[in-house]
């Protein structure tokens, strides 16, 4: 369901209640002695079995052994991905699409249970995973040995499975001279008061994460992407650019949304009169196959056209099929899992594979294009988050 300013003020709460909830459970049930939940331990280390010794044909026969495997992700591109390893390996597989704090804290409660029923979570909320379930082995990471060589030192601990885009669009259609801005900070003037749709940020804990990275990493540019507007130097009272562009959206209405097939539709259904910009997952560009939407990427927007993140590849300490938790996570490395997830495009944590050659229209160069989200500024972002949330909060009122 859409929620715009002003009348969506119950709905945000809502949302925002639900997220305070997930995130106290959490807390509460996870198996930690003391302290936040194990924000600040340190990860468990991961070392790669020997390449040479490893025998991908023992893993699949113990798998099959197991019989079956469940798989939890943001994605409903888990689906697809759990019907062809059922079909390629005979092992029974069920894919599930469930938000990262929902999966998070039914692991959790699982784990201090000892019933473990999910086997493999695909994880995009990396604080969370690298400050409370890793710390606290409610999951852990393993790394195929012999895909191994072909996996970054930085992508192996939590092991990045692909990077996915979140971006600015706008519909072809309605504006068949190109994206309507040129410039992030045009989403904040008068004009396009109301007419920026997203999820809402205090629901979708990429977005959060997002603000904090572009807050660690990107102030400058941002900042000079202000400059480039004429209007001269940014002034501002707060922490910096990020925060001031942050606040200046906020203010500016955004129709908040809890899913991107909202977005998609609001911006890029057939019926659809009025000029809006979007942000929305890569993946939703399906979506001008499958219902005919006109949807292209905002490109060559300053400084980017939206942003790419990981999803890590985990697996439940105490999965009652570890074996074929491991093989599922080796499928989702190789080329042929790859595709399954990245049907509009993506980036493979595995270089032999790469970037997927289907990527939508308007985005080339996935690195460059978007603010690319940086592995050591993970926990920063965790004792970040609640700060951004009540930022966000107080200025979009």
């Amino acid at each position: 369901m859409i929620r715009s300013n002003p009348r969506g003020h119950r709905a945000r709460a809502g949302v925002a209640v639900l997220a305070a909830l997930a995130t106290a459970a959490l807390g509460a049930c996870a198996p930690s002695s003391s302290g936040e939940a194990g924000a600040g331990e340190p990860l468990p280390s991961v070392t790669v079995e020997d390449a040479a010794s490893f025998d991908l044909q023992a893993l699949i026969a113990a798998a099959k052994k197991e019989g079956s495997v469940l798989v939890y992700d943001g994605s409903g591109d888990v689906k697809d991905m759990a019907k062809e390893f059922e079909k390629k390996y005979g092992i029974k597989a069920e894919g599930v699409k469930s938000k990262a704090a929902a999966t998070a804290e039914k692991m959790t409660r699982e784990a201090q249970a000892k019933n473990v029923t999910i086997d493999v979570s695909l994880f995009e909320d990396g604080p969370m995973l690298v400050s409370q379930l890793l710390p606290q082995k409610i999951v852990k990471t393993w790394i195929p040995p012999d895909l191994a060589a072909n996996i970054e030192e930085k992508d192996r601990n939590p092991l990045v499975m692909i990077s996915k885009g979140y971006v600015f669009l706008y519909n072809p259609k309605l504006s068949p001279d190109g994206c309507p801005v040129k410039n992030m900070w045009e989403l904040t003037d008068p004009k396009w008061k109301g007419k920026v749709m997203m999820q809402d940020p205090l629901g979708k804990g990429i977005f959060i994460q997002w603000f904090t990275q572009m807050s660690e990493k990107g102030g400058d540019k941002l900042a000079a992407a202000y400059g480039k507007l004429g209007k001269g130097e940014l002034k501002t009272d707060e922490k910096d650019a990020v925060h001031e562009w942050v606040k200046r959206l906020a203010k500016n209405d955004p129709i908040l949304t809890g899913e991107d097939e909202d977005v998609a539709a609001g911006i890029s259904a057939p019926n659809q009169t009025q000029v809006k910009i979007g942000l929305l997952s890569t993946a939703k560009f399906r979506d001008i196959e499958q219902k005919k939407y006109d949807m292209r990427v905002c490109e060559g927007l300053t400084p980017w056209s939206g942003f790419m993140y990981p999803k890590y590849a985990t697996i439940a300490t105490g999965s009652k099929h570890p074996n074929a938790a491991k093989l599922f996570v080796h499928f989702a490395m190789t080329k042929e899992g790859f595709s399954l997830e990245a049907g509009s495009g993506g980036v493979s944590g595995n270089k032999s594979v790469g970037q997927s050659p289907n990527t939508p229209p308007g985005l080339t160069d996935w690195p460059t294009e978007l603010y690319t989200f940086s592995p050591e500024s993970l926990p920063a972002d965790f004792r970040a988050r609640q700060g951004m949330q009540d930022f966000w909060r107080v200025n979009h009122s």
